[in-house]
Parts: structure tokens; sequence; C-alpha cells
């Protein structure tokens, strides 16, 4: 432990649980938070500052970072973004790995991928309805304690004194009002404060998340569009873990500030290189491995991912079969033995990666 504390330091994130990175895996798992925190910054566009904590690590302890990617290599389906599915009887349709951001990095698809888009008669992501915030907001408020305290409780009155302090500072060193966040449930309030200022400034100016761009591409080319699943399904997913989980994540994503860009910069630099199985080993390496974390991690995983895999393959099921489809999801959810790729080869189907 004393080791992973000192590297976490060197990394400029203090120890403060895994919790906090868990925030940022929401970018690549969870489409509807990155929705919501749209339109609260201003439309500038600052450089992107973040530092590649995988290059700290080659430079700063080569051991260290060897057992990271050989714990990644043994990871199933844990290279790769683009995957073939093929089903006897229909027309070959693709599973693709997204990150939810704007960055152009994330945004420009590769040539083979782009081509297996154009192609495709069905474009697929995790739900539609974040495509119309109005209908968005209106179907989530149906449901509205999924994001608001609705009865007495603020959000103040759950931390103790040194976490109010700790939020107070945050929000202000970000320029939010507590008083317009004091009802919120923290995890929606996570969502405005894990993401660097240049990714906040790009959505405040209009620009889309990949999967919004798929989206909007595919119904410009006149192609169905289809949804894995709801609005609201996300949200009970996320509200379905511990309120203590939720609180701790938010006070230690606001302890980190700016340092957050360097773990978002990190999840950029593996995603791009197809390097989907790296993510969990890589913050199991570099946080402190206590017991409330690894009961966070799991608790994360089994709401967040696993189960929702099997709503997104109960859906996918029916559109897989009429075939032709490019099914676009979170990255994190293409890896591991609970995965998408593993589940629809259990399902009879033939799955294999695209170079």
């Amino acid at each position: 432990m004393k080791r992973a504390l000192a590297i976490a330091d060197r990394l400029a994130i203090p120890s403060l649980k895994l919790i906090a990175a868990i925030n940022v895996l929401f970018l690549l798992s969870f489409l509807v938070l990155l929705a919501l925190a749209s339109g609260q910054a201003h439309a500038d566009t600052p450089v992107c500052t973040g530092k590649d904590m995988m290059a700290d690590l080659a430079k700063n302890d080569p051991p260290l970072l060897a057992k990271i990617e050989q714990e990644a290599a043994a990871t199933i389906n844990g290279k790769g973004l683009l995957w073939k599915i093929e089903t006897q009887g229909s027309t070959p349709s693709y599973l693709f790995g997204t990150m939810h951001m704007t960055d152009p990095r994330v945004t420009q698809l590769t040539p083979t991928a782009q081509q297996v888009f154009d192609g495709a008669g069905t474009i697929v992501i995790e739900t539609t309805e974040i495509l119309d915030q109005a209908k968005m907001m209106a179907s989530i408020m149906k449901e509205p304690d999924l994001m608001m305290f609705t009865d007495g409780t603020t959000l103040m009155s759950l931390l103790s004194p040194e976490d109010q302090k700790a939020v107070q500072e945050g929000l202000a060193e970000r320029g939010i009002l507590l008083s317009a966040v004091i009802k919120m449930k923290p995890w929606m309030l996570s969502a405005l404060v894990a993401l660097p200022v240049c990714e906040m400034a790009r959505k405040a100016a209009g620009a889309p998340v990949l999967d919004v761009k798929l989206a909007n591409d595919a119904q410009a080319a006149g192609k169905k569009l289809e949804g894995l699943e709801t609005i609201t399904d996300q949200l009970r997913a996320m509200a379905s873990l511990p309120m203590e989980f939720h609180l701790k994540g938010l006070v230690d994503t606001l302890k980190l500030g700016d340092r957050m860009d360097d773990v978002v910069e990190t999840m950029i630099s593996l995603y791009t290189q197809g390097d989907t199985g790296t993510f969990w080993p890589l913050f199991r390496a570099v946080l402190p491995n206590e017991e409330e974390d690894k009961a966070g991690y799991a608790a994360f995983e089994q709401a967040m991912i696993v189960e929702r895999n099997k709503t997104m393959i109960k859906s996918a099921e029916p559109i897989i079969d009429a075939g032709n489809a490019f099914i676009a999801v979170g990255a994190l959810h293409l890896p591991g033995p609970d995965g998408l790729i593993e589940q629809l080869r259990k399902a009879g189907h033939t799955v294999t990666a695209v170079n």
C-alpha cells in the first residue's frame, strides 16, 4: 500500500480512494450524466492541461507499469474498440466502444470504423433519449428523487464539517454556487466537477460527445436509430449504489481539483490505443487498496457495468438478428468475462476484433 500511495502522490493524485477515479470512469460508461453536465461552463475553449499517467509510470516506476500491463494483457477482450458480430442467417453487425467525450481525438473515428458506420443500416447507442434534452428531462422528472433530494435533506446535511468545507471550497473554485446545487444528489453534482474545464467548455460551445455525434450523423444519413436502455435505467443504476459511496466520491473528486485532468488525459490516451483492459488495472495499482475501496469498486462494477450489460444484451439481440447494425456503447462495457463481447459469444454469436 505504501508503494501505491507513493506512486499516487507522484502522479499528483493523493490518497483519495478509488471512488474518485470511478467518477472519471463514468465518462466511459454513463452517457446521461455527460448530457446533463453540458451547458454549465463558459463557451471559451481553454487548452487541456492533463498529463498521461502511464508515461509518468514508464519513467518513474517501470516495474509497476509492467505489473499493470501484465494484468491488462490477462483481461479477456481487453484490446480493441471495434468488434464484428456474426450470426447465422443475418448480415454481420459491429460493436464499437465509445468514450462519452467531445475531445477531437475521441470523436474522430478511424477509417475502418467510419467505413463500417457508413455501411450500417441501423445505428445503436446506449439511449436515444439523450438527443432531445427536453424529453429527457421530462422522463427524468417522473422520478425526481433520482436527481434531487425531495425531502428536507440537503447535500451539506449529509457531510461532516471537514467535508462540508472541502465541498464549499471545491465548488467555489469551479464557479458553482452552493445554493444552486444544495438539493442535488451527489452523483449528479459529480458530473459537473469530474470533467476538465476544456471539456466543459467544448460542451458549452455545442460540441457533441462521440455517441451523440454518431447519432446525429446517423439521422442525417437517414439511418435507423435505436437505443439499448432508458435514461431512468441509467439513473436507477447510479442511485442503487450506497449514498456514502457517492458522497465520498464527490468530496474526493473536488479535492483533486484540476489534477483530475491527468486522470482524464490518461483515459483518453488508453482509449485511443484501444486499451480497454488497462483502465481498471491502472487505477487498482496507483490508488490505495483498502477494503472499502475494493467494496466500492465491486459495487460500481456490478451496478454500472454487469447489470447494465444484461439489459443491453437483451435489447441488442433482436437488432443483431435483423443484421447490419453498428452498436456503440461505452468502452467499459466491452472487456472482461461479464463484458458485452463475451456475453454475445455465450449467446451464440461469433465475435472477433477488427484491427
